[in-house]
């Protein structure tokens, strides 16, 4: 029985030799070509792994939030986009019906020149560090009748539907494209992000548990190299000085 133990003690103790063996194996491999085994980069290498952890964190809430404020935009912009579209299809549909009751040269004489004026600022936005834009529209005149640029004699009030619902639907129309915009900045930038993080998390990180692991390894070698040499030495230091080997023989 107690051999049987002692086999099995002996097979496990082989085992977890040839694990660790393997194990020092591959970390040598994955290591030894990029860092140099001393103490300042160990230091070094700690270092980077502390940056690197703290910023895989932050990167990590920076792409959480992005998608948070992502999924909002998108779902505004579904509403708007319906909105929008049912608008422009009234405005159409309106035009329709106003050209079947005029002439064409009427329709293209009342609308050749417009009265109205549009100005368009542009601004930006930072959102998680994203440059969004918004958009600002300024009329040239107050007055909301000056939408109409022609004379109601001649023409009919489908005509002047169509060219209202035109006008009232502009505002959403340019939020809904500082939406589409915005939702595309920040598609572009959480990508970035989480490219960002998989480099850290796969890639900067590992190596550096690595390169780490692999450096105190070396650096605990050569300690027990270097202990091993000054015990030979104070051995040899002793049998010269007290000549044990001769003693013993004699």
């Amino acid at each position: 029985m107690a051999n049987a133990t002692s086999e099995k003690s002996r097979s496990d103790l082989e085992l977890a030799r040839r694990d660790l063996n393997a194990e020092r194996k591959e970390v040598i491999e994955l290591a030894s070509t990029q860092v140099t085994p001393t103490r300042m980069e160990l230091t070094k290498q700690k270092r980077q792994l502390q940056t690197a952890t703290r910023g895989h964190k932050l990167l990590k809430d920076k792409r959480d939030e992005l998608m948070r404020q992502f999924m909002e935009l998108v779902r505004e912009n579904m509403e708007l986009r319906k909105k929008v579209e049912a608008g422009i299809k009234s405005a159409n549909t309106n035009f329709v019906i106003a050209k079947a009751g005029m002439s064409e040269e009427i329709l293209n004489v009342a609308l050749m020149a417009p009265k109205q004026e549009v100005y368009l600022e542009v601004s930006k936005k930072n959102v998680m560090s994203v440059d969004t834009p918004v958009f600002e529209y300024k009329t040239r005149t107050a007055d909301s009748n000056d939408i109409y640029s022609y004379g109601f004699a001649f023409t009919s009030s489908d005509l002047d539907g169509a060219v209202k619902s035109l006008a009232d639907i502009l505002p959403d129309m340019l939020l809904l494209a500082e939406r589409e915009k915005a939702c595309q900045l920040m598609a572009s930038e959480i990508e970035k992000t989480r490219r960002r993080v998989n480099a850290l998390e796969h890639v900067i990180i590992p190596q550096a548990q690595t390169n780490i692991k692999y450096i105190t390894m070396k650096l605990d070698e050569n300690e027990r190299s270097t202990q091993i040499r000054l015990m030979k030495v104070k051995d040899m230091m002793l049998e010269e000085a007290h000549h044990y080997k001769e003693k013993q023989q004699a």
